[in-house]
């Protein structure tokens, strides 16, 4: 089995109650500066269901924009 575990994605469940300023700093936190997207995820899970993943078993995909 393989998960994917996303860093801060510009979803409503990342952003609801939280401030500019909160949302800012996560947003700068990141190497790209940025927000995930919800695309950035789908991609890594559109890869590990697909066929070019045969070989990669038991990780954990780490989704994150390289945070550390």
């Amino acid at each position: 089995m393989n998960a994917v575990a996303p860093g801060p994605i510009a979803t409503s469940l990342f952003l609801d109650g939280k401030t500019d300023e909160q949302i800012q700093t996560f947003a700068k936190m990141p190497p790209l500066q940025r927000l995930g997207q919800p695309e950035d995820i789908a991609s890594v899970v559109a890869f590990l269901v697909s066929p070019d993943s045969g070989w990669v078993n038991g990780q954990i995909l780490r989704a994150n924009g390289g945070l550390a």
